[in-house]
């Protein structure tokens, strides 16, 4: 990848990304964590083809990603559901792309809201729906593409804890299926619990322009508890390397003045 991107500023250019660079393996999901302002969302945008880098290439399974392509999904934390249309219809807008017959694209559209548990809400309006089920339409839609990656951005920061514990307890299962095209699950995250809970690896990014400044595997078995002991040691280790990152932002911070 070796990603750089700057901001265009009143004052010049505002770079937020040095040479970030790093592989996603199939079946792996992979966090990005970082202090607040690092370009972590900047990044996982570049990396979907809603932004352009200065330097570097996004290379999905050998090809270079030049713009935004069915093969990559994302997820936002805020769900993107248009207002307007039912459940279903917004699943099927993730089908549009394909050469379907409307009969094809609801009948893929309910399957995958079935998948995700909302089977029987398909007619429901995003405003009859709670945070946990709009977002479980919005994981319906992205998987609805058929992508080969999967981007989320804070998937959980606008559900209450327990809609959270609920939906992230499920989440793996629902994309890593047979039904599944995806292969990889790429989410940006603040919640350190969360990222041991989920993930396979962390990266961690650090200084401002950002860079990786730590790559952690997570090799703990899967249901994951807060109260076992190695939780709490990846844990630490994930607050010990952000408090790094930090301590780098703040004197790249000094020394620029």
């Amino acid at each position: 990848m070796d990603i750089s991107f700057s901001y265009r500023t009143e004052r010049g250019p505002l770079q937020v990304l040095r040479g970030v660079s790093f592989t996603v393996y199939e079946k792996q999901y992979v966090s990005i964590v970082a202090p607040t302002g690092t370009g972590k969302t900047t990044l996982l945008r570049i990396i979907a083809g809603l932004r352009k880098p200065d330097t570097g290439k996004v290379i999905l399974m050998g090809d270079e990603v030049k713009g935004p392509t069915p093969k990559i999904s994302m997820i936002f934390q805020d769900f993107a559901l248009f207002p307007w249309l039912t459940a279903l219809e917004n699943v099927e807008i993730a089908l549009l792309h394909k050469k379907l017959s409307k009969d094809d694209r609801v009948k893929l559209a309910r399957r995958y809201l079935e998948l995700v548990g909302l089977g029987g809400f398909e007619n429901y309006y995003p405003r009859e729906l709670s945070g946990g089920m709009k977002q479980r339409v919005a994981i319906a839609r992205a998987l609805a593409a058929q992508p080969i990656l999967l981007l989320m951005d804070e998937p959980f920061a606008n559900l209450d804890a327990i809609t959270a514990e609920g939906l992230k307890s499920e989440i793996y299962n629902m994309v890593f299926n047979e039904e599944s095209t995806v292969k990889a699950i790429l989410m940006v995250s603040h919640n350190l619990g969360e990222v041991v809970e989920l993930s396979d690896r962390v990266i961690v990014l650090g200084g401002r322009p950002a860079t990786v400044i730590a790559d952690i595997s997570i090799d703990l078995p899967r249901p994951r508890s807060p109260r076992d002991k190695e939780f709490q040691e990846y844990l630490d280790m994930l607050y010990s390397e952000i408090s790094k990152s930090m301590e780098l932002t703040s004197v790249v911070k000094v020394n620029s003045k």
